[in-house]
């Protein structure tokens, strides 16, 4: 009874003892190496118990793992046997847990933790603090945008802990916080020791679309692209590059945002100061087209030196023309100097000016009658353009293509393509117009008929067409009209039913009108005529002879 109570007494003493040996899973435990195997260590946590550990779990980013036999190390034990019988641990937990100890000590203390950026993810890096892993996001790198981070990566480098959660295992680190704060106390220093106007060395940083931010030692200063030199610039990488030591003037310094402004070109004379010398009103040039816009090209007669040729100053002919379809960039051109003013820095240019005017080349050479030919470039509702000599146009009005057809008809017979011929009737330097005639080219045969008839005269005329306002006679292949109230004195004779076509039928004339090529005709008028005539050849009425007496004697004179 003794001997059983005994052996349980041993039992039990053993199993507790177990309890208070045995470490509890989830804890950090320490251990010995024993041995390093198959890229493994084999660590002994004691109570009888060992576990493997890969050896990359000993290393910090970028370096090579530091472990050895007999290294006592402290472990995570996640289980105390596994499916091999071994105790399943891990370094990195260890290392995780007794990290995050540490950097909440360090986060409560708003100290600085050391850390070395091993990767790249979605929006930033991971960095490794020591055991725990943190997220820095992209904009907390730098001070400014980085492009290439890769000097960067596995370097070991101060951090500050922006934010930290335990228990969802988050951690929010930034390295521009630390960068700020050392070159907010370099700033100061090297500030105080700057004054506006001096002239500095510096290495240029980084390169940007607007200028290049240069190193003073410890302080950027931005040197913009405008101030890199007289001339235009492009892009900043045209006159400096990274790493390359330049001299430049303190331009400006903003004591409250210690920003400071530098300048390479102030270090330069300024040809601006012999622009009118160099180059005198109406005088000309070769310079080089350095840019083109909408509204004209920028030339450089000089470097530093540039002027505008407006659109409108471009070409005599071309006016509603892009600028880049009459120049290009680098081409080299002649242009006049039109008006410079040296409180804006400008010069207007002129390409046109170079060359004469194509109207008064025109003029001189094309005299009023010349005979031109040209083809047709457009036709529109009021007549021809044809095209001459210099890229320049004439238009042949609608009462300029034919002396027998209504302009709107005559303007039916020509199409874009067409060669015509034509005289020069008018050339307007001033307005840029040429005005042309092909009627010109032929004799005016109605106008020679008008010319050979007079006012008051009578001539005969045939019928040609009855209508209810009057009837359409002909002259010599010109044709008139007659109003019903000019067919008769006697009113109940106004009538054009009594008219037939083909009657010879005697009018008076009572206009002639060149320019509208009409006769104005009338016989109502050539009755008034006879009858003057008739009273003051054979008498007045006043001495008691009827009309109808003078008129007999009148027709008995004739007769005879």
């Amino acid at each position: 009874m003794c001997a059983k109570a005994t052996m349980e007494e041993f039992e039990a003493l053993l199993n507790d003892s177990f309890e208070i040996d045995t470490p509890k899973e989830g804890s950090v435990v320490k251990g010995t190496v024993i041995a390093i195997e198959a890229g493994q260590a084999i660590i002994d946590v004691g109570y009888k118990m060992e576990g493997r550990v890969d050896l990359k779990e000993f290393a910090n980013p970028g370096e090579p793992p530091e472990i050895a036999v007999g290294d006592e190390v402290e472990v995570f034990l996640e289980r105390v046997e596994n499916a091999r019988g071994e105790a399943s641990i891990s370094r990195e937990k260890a290392r995780r847990e007794e990290a995050w100890d540490r950097l909440e000590k360090a986060y409560a203390d708003e100290e600085r933790v050391e850390g070395a950026i091993f990767g790249r993810v979605k929006g930033g890096f991971t960095v490794d603090l020591g055991g725990a892993v943190a997220f820095l996001p992209g904009s907390q790198v730098d001070v400014r945008p980085v492009r290439d981070a890769g000097p960067l990566m596995g370097l070991k480098q101060p951090f500050q802990i922006l934010k930290m959660d335990r228990r969802r295992g988050n951690i929010v680190v930034s390295r521009r916080a630390i960068l700020e704060e050392s070159r907010a106390e370099q700033r100061a220093e090297v500030i105080a020791n700057l004054t506006e106007g001096q002239a500095v060395d510096g290495v240029v940083k980084n390169i940007t679309e607007y200028g290049a931010f240069v190193d003073l030692g410890g302080v950027d200063g931005l040197l913009h692209v405008t101030d890199m030199a007289w001339r235009r610039v492009n892009h900043p990488s045209e006159i400096v590059s990274i790493g390359e030591t330049i001299k430049v003037q303190v331009i400006k310094i903003n004591k409250e945002t210690h920003r400071i402004s530098l300048g390479m070109k102030q270090l330069q004379d300024d040809p601006w100061t012999q622009v009118e010398e160099r180059y005198p009103l109406d005088s000309v040039h070769k310079g080089r087209v350095t840019n083109i816009t909408d509204y004209g090209a920028f030339v450089e007669l000089e470097p530093g030196v540039e002027g505008l040729v407006h659109v409108s100053e471009m070409s005599w002919t071309k006016k509603n023309v892009h600028p880049g379809k009459i120049v290009s960039t680098s081409q080299e051109v002649e242009v006049m100097v039109l008006e410079i003013d040296t409180a804006k820095r400008r010069v207007s240019l002129g390409l046109k000016q170079t060359m004469r005017n194509p109207w008064e080349v025109f003029a001189e050479t094309h005299p009023i009658g010349t005979e031109v030919e040209g083809e047709v470039k457009n036709i529109t509702e009021f007549g021809l353009f044809i095209g001459l000599d210099n890229d320049i146009d004439g238009m042949v009005h609608l009462s300029d293509l034919s002396w027998d057809q209504r302009g709107e008809e005559a303007i039916q017979d020509y199409r874009k393509g067409d060669v015509v011929k034509a005289v020069v009737t008018e050339v307007d330097t001033q307005k840029e117009r040429i005005s042309l005639s092909i009627k010109a080219l032929g004799n005016d045969a109605i106008s020679e008929v008008i010319g050979g008839v007079k006012r008051g005269s009578v001539i005969t005329v045939t019928v040609t067409s009855i209508e209810d306002g009057g009837i359409e006679v002909e002259y010599e292949g010109m044709k008139s009209f007659i109003r019903r109230s000019d067919l008769s004195r006697d009113r109940a004779e106004q009538r054009p039913d009594r008219f037939q076509v083909g009657d010879k039928v005697d009018v008076r004339v009572t206009n002639v009108d060149p320019k509208s090529r009409r006769l104005g005709l009338s016989i109502k008028a050539r009755e008034i005529a006879e009858e003057k005539e008739a009273v003051a050849q054979y008498g007045s009425s006043d001495s008691g002879a009827s009309l109808g007496d003078i008129l007999g004697a009148a027709l008995k004179g004739d007769d005879d």
